[in-house]
């Protein structure tokens, strides 16, 4: 039967326990037959970077798929259970090349590209194995033999097939644009990728004169944070709608933005107005000026340009309201140039060193270049001033670099009108959270041309082969057309992947010239990867029937700041240009893991958390709670000290209901019967919690519907608590008795459904805690039930378990309960303490019927003799005294604050009568000088009076009262009741079983102990299952218990049975 369970447990490993049973019993694989005929529900894993083990950030988001997967599995349903991982891009090919120690992309290509990719290909292979291991441990059940992969073959001509289709639609060209670069890794980072990787830095900014052609000593005054691109600069830009400033300060007169005068001109002596004008009226002047690098070869161009333009960008507060403008050196101004007709000077190769034409910064990295700029500006004379100057600027999000912006070619997708399109599928899916919506349609509205290309080696071969003669391309939609269409190469490639270099071999007869021509070195962008996975995972290519089963997905689940731009936003832009679907009906984001303190876990900053040091310190059923009971909107903020918090509150306390049953159960040899007793012939208390069980399954399963675990985890979170410290607190005698009567039996049936089905609401949540009770619980007792609580079924709701006013009696006792407490605590007398009656005027009629219902309930649990229950709105016999509070109403309303208080002292007793009626929530309008004024409880010193021997709570417009006045015979329970507590603490210390039986010996001198000891004697032993109670005068114990001055020496010996 029943074995026994410690109230203390190591959590690790009794989760590697459960993995092992898993494992051993094949549990997993007989789920997914018993389900094998049921309805489809669909999951599309987001794919995880191979790329290094997990920290506990990854767990969240793998904990919650987990969760839906196994409640839709427990309702019948038939899932696929696919793992993806994501393989491909520069994520993992910046580690390989720290592996190497490599800096540059030239070492990459004199160590080999092919034997560059294979070691991409192992660390993905490495950290695939590491991460399943891990996923495992989490408790993550997939079919961990059907990953897929996205640099598998298939994902990767799935993309090609994408990128003909979007070929043949004409969305696909090579254009040039100035982009943020990464001089370290030598390759673009595309718009998606861009908010990934700010940080705050200071850099110098500089204020530059450009003089004015034609005008002696008269300058526009220009502000840069990048003085490297001085060097490329061709216009100067100003708001048409500001006012500017004509100022004459030394020799010099300066033009430059009103609202920043005064801050910049400050520290260079006096100044004077000469004139005002506007934005416009300085474009209209028609001037042109000389830039600070004109003398530089490759400014011949750029400096037949320079004039001043209108851009409505500028800010007021920042800078002189002049920008420089040099369209080869920024995004923004690489736009402005386009409308403006400006040529567009690029300075810097894909290292970001000065080119040929730069003179002496040639050869020289622009981000080391400032200070030599600097100085040659100041021996130019048209250095106004530096300053170092703190801003937000993007840095490579994988190699952590600064980014230079430099004018490139890259191959992109055009957005329109494809973005309507993307646009009109969102809106058929469906957000959570609602605000999901709105931020990728934001993300579709503002986003530029999605540039898909990058120069680097690890990933999709981009399927583009260009003609140089012609100039015209042709992109490859499969495998079987490349064979097709090979000319040269082929037999190289053939048995490769389609990777570089391999893929390189390949050339193909151009179709409008005739030449052979190769493939274009560029491989793709790595969300063309993730993207796809609907189409190149679910058999597309090869069951278009079976993929129409699958997709679309009934759900993706992903962590959201990043992914509108990135996943999401590929998944949907990539299912719109195949097949024009939703490739998923419904979208859940959760946000980001911080550390406790709410700061970004940082490996660097020493407060990440690895998920392997996490899982053997607290437990992954520890961390998965957290993650099922956190609002997913907001970031969760984890740390071993909260986390063990949630062990010690919820866990344990579900472990030890569990245990106090199973040891209990052990002890009475109760056996669950084939058919439970009917429920009508239970008592109230039985039928109360098992309706309130049905409420709980509800909850539950509204939750987990509509995609929001957290509903779930609360309301599992308080029935337990009232599980344990309201039904099993309150019914521990009926667990324990010389024999099974009707009472007991109903007791543990009770307890043993309430439990039962709560570890089944439980078991997606925290599943291997679950098994082990259900192991501990269910088994031993019924072994004709299914061998793994995730082979059973969800529960369901019992309607005829349901008694809608049992329920609200009893919350309506247990909310008495807790305001009496309340009385209890402010009389400052224990509740161990007998109390002769409390008094209880109720609110209404309902709380009338509780009380006559559960009369003895609360008499036992506020330890009192009587009740006295009176009529619906008594007068409650304290008296409120009340002043207005003159410190608070001075600091909130100033020199009004006395007109205040007067006309608060005047309506004293309407305030009085409105704070009685309603305590909690209060506030009150005084009318002063034609102005309300709302005064709350805080702005008034409350004193609630109470009458001698009585302590009184209000609630609402009822209240209690406790008759405070202690007999000697009330004092002298309370005494026994003390003693009582010290001795059961004393059998736990001593290593007692619940179930032994024992002999007390005792010494004492004082005299109220002796009589304590002889008038409670038979309700001693019962308490303490004591069977010999005996005075020696001669007893030496260390074992002293103290109480309120009195002492009583006991030694406890186990009986002998």
């Amino acid at each position: 039967m029943y074995k026994k369970v410690e109230n203390w447990f190591d959590i690790a490993e009794v989760e590697k326990n459960i993995l092992a049973f898993w494992e051993k019993n094949g549990i997993f694989e007989k789920l997914v037959e018993k389900n094998k005929n049921g309805r489809i529900w669909s999951f599309l894993d987001g794919p995880i970077t191979a790329n290094n083990p997990m920290g506990v950030h990854h767990a969240w988001g793998r904990t919650l798929k987990d969760v839906y997967q196994r409640y839709y599995a427990m309702n019948g349903r038939k899932l696929r259970y696919q793992n993806g991982y994501d393989c491909q891009g520069l994520w993992v090919e910046v580690e390989v090349e720290k592996e190497l120690n490599f800096k540059t992309k030239k070492d990459i290509e004199d160590y080999g590209i092919d034997m560059f990719v294979q070691k991409c290909k192992e660390r993905v292979d490495k950290y695939s194995r590491i991460i399943t291991d891990q996923s495992k441990r989490l408790g993550f059940w997939m079919d961990w033999n059907d990953n897929y992969y996205t640099m598998s073959d298939e994902n990767n001509y799935t993309i090609w097939t994408f990128l003909k289709k979007a070929y043949e639609r004409g969305l696909i060209y090579k254009g040039h644009d100035v982009m943020p670069w990464c001089p370290r890794c030598g390759t673009g980072i595309s718009q998606h990728e861009m908010q990934e990787g700010y940080r705050d830095v200071k850099h110098m900014s500089v204020i530059v004169l450009f003089p004015i052609r034609g005008r002696k000593n008269e300058a526009l005054l220009v502000w840069t944070t990048t003085p490297w691109t001085l060097t490329s600069n061709v216009a100067a830009a100003v708001h048409p709608e500001y006012t500017y400033l004509k100022v004459k300060q030394g020799d010099w007169t300066y033009y430059l933005l009103k609202a920043r005068a005064e801050t910049v001109l400050k520290n260079k002596g006096q100044w004077e107005v000469l004139g005002e004008l506007t934005g416009s009226d300085l474009i209209d002047t028609g001037f042109t000026y000389d830039g600070p690098f004109d003398e530089l070869p490759a400014q011949e161009e750029g400096k037949t340009h320079h004039q001043v333009i209108g851009w409505d960008e500028i800010s007021e507060e920042e800078g002189t309201g002049i920008v420089h403008i040099a369209p080869g050196c920024g995004a923004e101004d690489f736009v402005l140039g386009k409308a403006f007709g400006l040529p567009a000077v690029a300075p810097l190769d894909e290292n970001g060193i000065f080119i040929e034409g730069f003179d002496w910064l040639t050869g020289k990295h622009a981000s080391e270049a400032a200070e030599e700029i600097k100085r040659d500006l100041k021996e130019k004379k048209i250095l106004y001033s530096s300053e170092q100057y703190t801003h937000a600027y993007p840095h490579c999000w994988r190699c952590s670099q600064e980014l230079l912006f430099r004018l490139v070619e890259e191959w992109y997708i055009t957005m329109d009108p494809w973005r309507d399109e993307i646009k009109a599928v969102a809106k058929q899916i469906q957000w959570i959270p609602g605000f999901g919506l709105e931020l990728e349609l934001d993300w579709l509205n503002n986003m530029r041309d999605w540039m898909i290309s990058k120069k680097r080696y690890w990933g999709l071969a981009l399927p583009i082969w260009l003609c140089k003669d012609c100039n015209h391309f042709t992109v490859i939609g499969s495998r079987d057309e490349l064979k097709e269409k090979a000319v040269e190469g082929w037999e190289r490639f053939d048995g490769h992947s389609p990777h570089r270099p391999w893929v390189d071999e390949v050339k193909i007869k151009c179709p409008k010239c005739g030449k052979t021509i190769p493939r274009i070195p560029d491989v793709g962008n790595p969300w063309l990867d993730a993207g796809i996975v609907p189409y190149s995972t679910v058999k597309y290519n090869i069951d278009r029937e079976y993929w129409k089963q699958w997709i679309p997905a009934d759900l993706v689940l992903e962590c959201f700041p990043g992914q509108f731009r990135n996943w999401f936003y590929s998944l949907l832009a990539m299912s719109t240009m195949m097949e024009n679907i939703p490739p998923f009906k419904t979208l859940v984001g959760h946000a980001l893991v911080r550390d406790e303190n709410g700061e970004e876990m940082h490996k660097s900053k020493g407060n990440a958390i690895w998920f392997d040091d996490a899982a053997e310190e607290i437990g992954v059923e520890v961390m998965r709670w957290i993650f099922c009971s956190h609002e997913m909107t907001t970031n969760l903020n984890f740390g071993y000290n909260s986390a063990r918090l949630i062990r010690g509150k919820f866990i344990n306390t579900l472990w030890n209901s569990c245990a106090f049953f199973v040891n209990y159960a052990r002890l009475m040899d109760f056996k669950v019967p084939g058919e439970f007793s009917d429920i009508s012939k239970r008592p109230d208390f039985d039928r109360w919690i098992l309706s309130k069980l049905q409420v709980l399954v509800n909850k539950c399963r509204k939750g987990f519907e509509e995609y929001d675990v957290r509903v779930a985890a609360r309301a599992i979170d308080e029935f337990l608590e009232m599980l344990s410290n309201w039904y099993i607190r309150n019914n521990r005698r009926r667990f324990w008795r010389s024999q099974l009567d009707d009472d007991t039996t109903f007791a543990y049936e009770t307890l043993y459904e309430v439990l039962v089905t709560v570890l089944r609401l439980l078991a997606p949540i925290i599943p291997m805690l679950t098994e082990e009770m259900y192991q501990n619980m269910v088994l031993p007792a019924d072994p004709g039930q299914p061998e793994s609580i995730h082979l059973t079924d969800y529960p369901k709701t019992k309607n005829e378990y349901i008694d809608t006013q049992l329920v609200e009696d009893m919350d309506n006792i247990i909310k008495i309960n807790t305001v009496a407490l309340s009385a209890r605590e402010k009389s400052k007398i224990k509740i161990r303490q007998p109390l002769a009656k409390i008094i209880i005027s109720p609110n209404n009629k309902y709380e009338v019927r509780a009380l006559n219902r559960f009369a003895d309930l609360l008499k036992s649990e506020l330890n009192v003799k009587e009740i006295e229950i009176l009529d619906v709105n008594v007068p409650c016999p304290s008296e409120l005294k009340i002043k207005p509070g003159k410190k608070s109403l001075g600091q909130k309303y100033k020199a009004t604050s006395k007109l205040i208080v007067e006309k608060i002292e005047e309506q004293i007793d309407s305030i009085t009568e409105e704070l009685k009626k309603n305590p909690d929530h209060w506030e009150f309008k005084v009318h002063v000088d034609g102005e309300d004024f709302v005064i709350t409880r805080d702005d008034l010193l409350v004193e609630e009076v109470d009458p001698e021997h009585l302590s009184v709570i209000r609630f609402y417009e009822g209240w209690v009262a406790f008759d405070t006045h202690l007999t000697d015979e009330l004092l002298m329970e309370g005494f026994m009741r003390d003693f009582l507590r010290q001795m059961q603490v004393l059998r736990k210390d001593i290593g007692l079983e619940i179930e032994d039986r024992i002999h007390i010996t005792y010494k004492t001198e004082s005299a109220k102990a002796q009589k304590m000891m002889k008038n409670y004697a038979d309700f001693i032993c019962s308490e303490l299952l004591c069977l010999k109670l005996k005075e020696d005068s001669s007893l030496v114990t260390d074992h002293k218990v103290k109480i309120s001055g009195e002492e009583i020496s006991v030694a406890v010996e186990k009986a002998v049975s």
